[in-house]
């Protein structure tokens, strides 16, 4: 059931499939290389078994010994030489398929990396590129490679003891795919389901970790940190339980694997001992030869039942893989259709992440008039960061709609630029000159507006201090400038965008308390008369916002003029006085 999984996905893939064939000779080569090694294995233990039964009578010629010992040098070179050039070509082809499926992730998500996020957060892009890639490599290596060296080998055996006797290559033929089909068909059935769900749980750790972390000074905010922690500790402890489980069953599994290979070396010692009867030489010999070339068996047929239960994930990040779609934006945005107000309208809004049960928001319902200013607050995982990424169009909600002007803002695309601007925690300035890094929010400005705004934010005197004044070359990041310097800059950007809405996403956050106030001061002087939507974790210069809202669990929770609520509301008392640590 799982293996048909597995080929139903391989069948309409696109993403792994195309290697198969464009590296099909080296695929060949390890197979057949893997198939020498084994062989070799059980040459050498057969050669091994003939030379010490044989030396122990009295052979007739010498020869009789001393081709066996050439025969047992030669195969114990050739197993471990065939082992690694099988490693090498094995491996080699591997890495060069998820080189190119790397290169290949790593464009899709280069083309349309915004319009990416609409279907993922930042935890599963990140788990695509660390686990379901590294996943699809040890499909190859751990279960398509073994899986078909073992089955050449089986057949090959199968044929070769039906040489002999064809009621005994049938025996082995049943014996043996209990090894090779029955078990693992058994570990895929009852322990597959286990190996997806540790994976699903896992992937959640990833993302969830990933996301809290990037969020942490909400939750500390929030004074939530230690549920946080009790929740996190809770879903380890269950990641824990079911790797436990998996664990036994694999145990009992080899137990119940080794007694099949019992059953198999008695089998060869019996039926070899009717089929070659004597004593102390001649067809005697031949026992202890057919007996021990099965021991190298177990290496080739031990790893497929965790192959075959592995499966189930290896068919998970394939989906995953080939459920990329880049989403393609309009090529032109007709910008008469926005016409009247810009008054931007949250209605009845809903958000949940592709293969999540939680709803981000839920039935969320917010009107934003043109030129107010609002404040909006929650700990990490409320919403509030998702709702200013669905403001600015970057995610679609899942019901219920958000419109700038009467147009739904995911229908933007790229000409939301004209009416939205983020400044975010992490402003980044590039490698390249301070006058090319500002002219980004407009290309055509000259450099008597981009002094102007520099005055504007600030920085015009520290630029002049500057020998080489706006042609100074900025580090990448800007690591040269301080926080402060950075945020101010974006804000320069911003300015020479002129656009009538501004999200600022957290811009103060690292910062100390006086270069915070002094930035937020700057921000609102020269924003004045724009709609400004700040995402904030803590209360310090809401007093000049129009409006503060709090969300909690993917609900508008509160919502007022901050002179009000800090009056009359008790909940935002407490959340002022948590915020002062009072």
């Amino acid at each position: 059931m799982e293996k048909n999984g597995l080929t139903k996905a391989l069948k309409t893939d696109t993403w792994v499939k195309p290697f198969l064939k464009q590296y099909k000779v080296a695929l060949a080569g390890a197979v057949f290389l893997g198939f020498l090694t084994f062989f070799c294995a059980g040459a050498l233990m057969f050669n091994s078994g003939y030379l010490i039964s044989r030396a122990a009578s009295l052979p007739e010629n010498i020869l009789m010994i001393y081709i066996p010992i050439v025969l047992t040098r030669a195969f114990g070179i050739g197993r471990p030489v065939f082992r690694y050039i099988e490693r090498l070509v094995s491996h080699n082809w591997v890495l060069k398929m998820t080189s190119n499926l790397r290169v290949k992730l790593y464009n899709v998500l280069e083309k349309d990396a915004i319009f990416f996020r609409r279907k993922y957060r930042t935890g599963d892009i990140l788990g695509l590129l660390a686990e379901d890639i590294n996943h699809i490599q040890n499909l190859y290596l751990r279960t398509i490679f073994p899986t078909i060296i073992a089955w050449v080998l089986y057949a090959f055996i199968v044929i070769g003891l039906g040489l002999f006797s064809w009621w005994f290559g049938l025996a082995m033929l049943l014996m043996m795919g209990i090894m090779i089909f029955v078990v693992p068909l058994y570990s895929a059935l009852m322990n597959g389901a286990r190996q997806e769900k540790r994976k699903g749980m896992k992937n959640l750790l990833y993302r969830d970790l990933t996301d809290n972390i990037l969020g942490v000074s909400d939750w500390i905010f929030a004074q939530r940190s230690q549920e946080y922690l009790n929740h996190y500790e809770a879903s380890e402890a269950a990641l824990r339980e079911v790797d436990a489980r998996i664990n036994r069953f694999d145990r009992k599994r080899d137990l119940l694997l080794q007694f099949v290979f019992a059953l198999i070396v008695i089998a060869l010692f019996v039926w070899t001992s009717f089929r070659f009867p004597g004593n102390h030489g001649g067809a005697a010999n031949w026992i202890a030869a057919f007996v021990l070339s099965g021991f190298p068996l177990v290496d080739a047929f031990a790893p497929l039942p965790s192959a075959a239960q592995e499966t189930n994930i290896y068919k998970d990040s394939i989906e995953h893989l080939n459920q990329l779609e880049v989403q393609e934006e309009p090529a032109t945005f007709d910008l008469t259709k926005v016409q009247g107000s810009l008054d931007m309208v949250v209605d009845d809004v809903t958000f949940q992440y592709p293969q999540t049960q939680k709803k981000v928001l839920q039935q969320l319902d917010l009107t934003i008039p043109q030129g107010e200013k609002i404040a909006i607050l929650g700990r990490s995982g409320s919403g509030k960061s998702t709702l200013a990424t669905l403001l600015r169009g970057d995610l679609m909600p899942t019901y219920g709609t958000i419109s700038l002007a009467g147009v739904a803002t995911d229908t933007f695309g790229d000409a939301i630029s004209n009416y939205i601007s983020v400044i975010n925690q992490e402003p980044y300035l590039f490698n390249t000159t301070i006058l090319n890094n500002l002219r980004i929010g407009r290309e055509s400005a000259t450099e008597e507006e981009v002094w102007q705004v520099l005055e504007r934010v600030g920085l015009k005197k520290m630029v002049e201090r500057l020998p080489e004044q706006l042609a100074t070359m900025v580090d990448e990041a800007g690591l040269r400038f301080s926080g402060g310097e950075r945020h101010r800059m974006a804000l320069a950007r911003v300015l020479l965008q002129d656009v009538p809405i501004i999200i600022l996403d957290e811009p103060t956050v690292g910062l100390d308390p006086i270069t915070e106030q002094s930035l937020l001061e700057t921000f609102f002087q020269n924003l004045e008369g724009k709609t400004i939507i700040w995402i904030t974790h803590h209360l310090q210069g809401v007093s000049m916002m129009d409006r503060v809202i709090f969300i909690e669990d993917g609900k508008l929770a509160l919502s007022g003029i901050p002179a009000e609520l800090a009056a009359s509301n008790s909940r935002y008392q407490q959340l002022l006085a948590i915020d002062k640590g009072l």
